[in-house]
């Protein structure tokens, strides 16, 4: 069922989601080109709005998301520009099979948000964020089966801490996956507040992050294991390669280091992409103050060049 928030105006919507780094995107992409685009992360269609309304020579946007609430929102928010827009439901690694059913030989521009949006983490109710008290669920697309509280409640301990610390970077991880392990014989742990709870009371109250929640790490690695959102971001990669066009490019937005480790080293090591910003491009200090998630945000960009070979695995 969709969100009874796609009646939601449009000035409401940019109150819930912010999307970072818009003038840098729009530059990186180059649509005064004209030609197609793909957004492969939609989210609530911030980016595409900006480049629509800025750029009237582009001729066709393709809006990829796998999350179909906010790709319904997003499709009523763009509403005006529907004739120059084809929305899909799937992940962004499908990218190749989507331009393809389009019937384009290549595109111009492809554009990853790897975010969250702020409806995903305040408004969606599937406990992506500790801060309300909410299922463990964490599934980008509720057409897959498996949630977070089956990971947290059923996964072997040494499993589970190997998650946490693989992609939460979290240094208590040992000790966080025995805690869990002991609550759930007891119970099951059902909620973001139930995991958060044993998250905090796991880390020694002196060794607690100053700047985020003892719970931050944790639960940013049981959702990308849930999602899968590493080997996605990979396939993703080499999918857009093969689409985009000579002198295309692709500009990704990562939030955290191991996904800009991913996302740095594939530029690198692709044969066929020449790297355009040597070091990412992170907001300024405005866009900290007005949008203060924007915070962590990097952008790199690439472009393709005139000569193909073969992706760089």
């Amino acid at each position: 069922m969709i969100s009874s928030m796609n009646t939601a105006s449009d000035s409401n919507l940019e109150h819930i989601h912010t999307p970072v780094l818009v003038k840098e995107v729009l530059e990186g992409l180059l649509p005064e080109r004209g030609g197609v685009y793909v957004d492969a992360t939609l989210g609530l269609g911030g980016h595409a709005k900006a480049l629509l309304e800025a750029f009237p020579q582009v001729n066709h946007l393709i809006a990829m998301d796998w999350d179909e609430e906010a790709l319904e929102l997003a499709r009523e928010r763009l509403s005006s520009f529907e004739e120059k827009i084809s929305f899909y439901h799937s992940n962004f690694k499908n990218i190749e099979l989507v331009v393809s059913e389009e019937g384009y030989p290549g595109v111009d521009g492809i554009l990853m948000d790897l975010g969250l949006s702020s409806y995903q983490l305040d408004e969606s109710g599937r406990g992506f964020s500790f801060m309300r008290d909410e299922p463990l669920d964490m599934r980008m697309d509720r057409n897959t089966t498996i949630l977070a509280s089956d990971m947290v409640n059923k996964l072997p301990e040494e499993r589970l801490a190997q998650l946490i610390q693989l992609y939460g970077e979290e240094p208590w991880a040992k000790k966080i996956a025995a805690a869990i392990v002991a609550r759930r014989s007891d119970r099951p742990i059902l909620s973001t507040f139930e995991l958060a709870s044993v998250v905090r009371e796991a880390i020694p109250r002196r060794f607690h992050p100053r700047k985020i929640h003892p719970a931050t790490r944790t639960f940013q690695a049981i959702r990308i294991a849930i999602n899968r959102e590493f080997e996605n971001l990979t396939q993703a990669l080499e999918s857009a390669v093969r689409v985009l066009n000579p002198e295309g490019r692709i500009c990704v937005i990562s939030f955290h280091s191991l996904e800009d480790r991913i996302v740095k080293h594939f530029f690198r090591n692709c044969q066929d992409l020449k790297v355009v910003t040597k070091r990412p491009i992170r907001p300024s200090d405005k866009e900290v103050k007005e949008n203060p998630r924007s915070r962590s945000a990097k952008l790199r960009i690439a472009e393709k060049g005139p000569q193909t070979t073969e992706v760089t695995k």
